[in-house]
């Protein structure tokens, strides 16, 4: 990597969070975090000794005006970056690091459980996820889960949408978020409950009368998987013959509703979960059901990986801007080795490789 790479180019322009004791180069900072995370470190010493260990490969491509920084200098500057700053940056490096394929975009929240600090709840982060590419887009923190309806049109607001499907759960049904959606020139495929008034209950109804009475305005999809002794079956239903829904003109532009149902047979146990959807997209059962699939995307290769690999939900980092801060550069490193395919093994060994070979980091970092 040399001094031209897209790190430098996206992230030198960052506000200077120090007002004195800057011994070491912001860039600098930013720089070997990220690699240190891309090989496996999880914390501030963590990244200390790594960069301690590869100082003089790092000499041939940073500054270093006074070495390796000091794990407390890590912590201090993640700490006091700011986070939208940063994530801006985060978000214009994405745009540039691969052209990503956007079609189905899941927005879905993530609790950091270890990084509450006294009479503060941990970070909650909102996350959007490209599906096709399965790379992180953007991220924005809230204090509290419930504050998921204030902090998506937030995020939403700062991606490029046109042409997307935005797919989100319960939570995120709200007629301001479907606008937003809408008003970015994209879809969107929202999951219903009981939040909002009788919706839910008129769709349920709805879809219970129409199966019971035999009326057949409505598409279906069918879907069946099963390995060890586990069996699923998907069965999708969606109409767009939806005029008699009250207060349907208050939901901008929706088309149909959608009946998912899973049924779940496990070592000789069947369990039945039924959930409903609204969209904007005209009644198409297969079509709609990859979007709804899809979501759960997020879900298993997303948060499920920055456990099992990052060991997310262990981080004690928790002082002031530094979790969410953190999380960026988790999401920076995760999409980083998601790029990188020549290696055809799971993210923790595309870790343990790129911190023993640096000809394979460098490879990594260069996209």
């Amino acid at each position: 990597m040399d001094k031209g790479s897209s790190i430098s180019d996206f992230f030198s322009d960052l506000t200077e969070p120090r007002d004195s004791n800057k011994r070491h180069k912001l860039i600098d900072i930013i720089t070997i975090a990220l690699c240190a995370v891309i090989c496996g470190a999880d914390t501030w010493e963590d990244i200390e000794e790594f960069g301690d260990t590869k100082k003089e490969w790092f000499e041939r491509f940073l500054e270093l005006p006074h070495g390796i920084p000091g794990h407390d200098t890590f912590a201090r500057v993640f700490a006091s970056m700011n986070p939208k700053e940063f994530q801006q940056a985060f978000l214009r490096w994405v745009e540039a690091v691969q052209t990503v394929t956007k079609r189905i975009v899941a927005i879905d929240g993530k609790t950091l459980r270890r990084s509450h600090e006294k009479n503060k709840s941990p970070l909650h982060l909102v996350s959007a996820w490209a599906l096709e590419n399965k790379m992180v887009l953007g991220q924005v923190k809230t204090r509290e889960k419930s504050n998921e309806i204030t902090a998506i049109p937030e995020l939403l607001s700062v991606l490029e949408l046109g042409g997307c499907i935005v797919t989100i759960d319960a939570m995120g049904c709200q007629k301001e978020i479907v606008k937003t959606i809408i008003d970015k020139g994209a879809d969107y495929v929202l999951g219903l409950k009981g939040n909002q008034g009788t919706l839910h209950d008129d769709v349920k109804l709805y879809f219970e009368d129409c199966l019971a009475s035999g009326f057949k305005e409505y598409d279906y999809h069918e879907t069946i998987d099963g390995d060890h002794g586990r069996i699923e079956t998907r069965r999708y239903w969606t109409t767009s013959d939806i005029d008699w829904l009250p207060d349907r003109a208050l939901w901008k532009n929706l088309s149909s509703i959608v009946m998912v149902q899973r049924e779940r047979y496990v070592n000789g146990t069947t369990s039945m979960e039924t959930s409903y959807y609204v969209t904007s997209l005209k009644s198409n059962a297969e079509y709609i059901a990859r979007a709804v699939r899809g979501h759960w995307g997020i879900e298993n290769s997303l948060h499920w990986v920055l456990d099992i690999a990052f060991r997310e939900d262990e981080s004690r980092i928790r002082k002031d801007n530094a979790p969410a801060n953190f999380a960026i550069i988790r999401h920076m490193a995760l999409n980083l080795l998601r790029k990188e395919t020549s290696l055809g093994r799971s993210i923790k060994t595309k870790r343990l490789k790129a911190g023993w070979d640096t000809d394979y980091l460098t490879r990594i970092l260069r996209g």
